[in-house]
């Protein structure tokens, strides 16, 4: 009984360890230099707090096509499933 609990206990330790590791090699990958021009392109236009970024409210004033254009070069955020 004893072994089986020894043995559970490091499975459970090796999964969390590589569970962590993963977690950690999600880092957003590096914008192309066309990605990073049309991010400025548009935070130059909509960002009105100007705070270098564009929140929520500012990304919903976003025109269809600029929205069409952020999508096209994969810029669109990730729609999540409910």
């Amino acid at each position: 009984m004893k072994k089986l609990i020894v043995t559970l206990m490091g499975v459970a330790c090796a999964l969390s360890i590589v569970t962590s590791a993963s977690a950690q090699d999600k880092k957003r990958p590096e914008l192309t230099e066309e990605q990073k021009k049309l991010m400025k392109e548009m935070t130059d236009k909509y960002d009105t707090n100007k705070d270098g970024k564009l929140d929520k409210e500012e990304r919903g004033k976003m025109s269809q096509e600029d929205k069409d254009k952020m999508s096209k070069a994969g810029l669109a955020p990730k729609k999540k499933d409910k």
